[in-house]
């Protein structure tokens, strides 16, 4: 499988587990809270519990990606 294929299969999962059943709009709050949990827990992990390094990857790293990422999916249904 391809790693973008991958990649967006597992981004995929992760969504579903996050959703948890929830409804993505009705339960807003409650999902960008977990969201919010689920991105914090992986920078910490991924920058060896350091909470300077996880902050700055998420600000230079994490944010630009993720705007990249949806105006990407705008540029396609636009």
């Amino acid at each position: 499988m391809r790693k973008l294929s991958r990649d967006s299969k597992l981004a995929t999962e992760a969504a579903k587990l996050i959703l948890d059943g929830r409804d993505p709009v009705k339960d807003r709050a409650q999902v960008l809270i977990t969201l919010d949990h689920t991105i914090a827990t992986l920078l910490l992990v991924a920058m060896d519990r350091d909470p300077k390094k996880a902050v700055q990857m998420f600000n230079e790293g994490t944010v630009p990606h993720v705007e990249e990422r949806i105006m990407l999916f705008a540029s396609k249904t636009a």
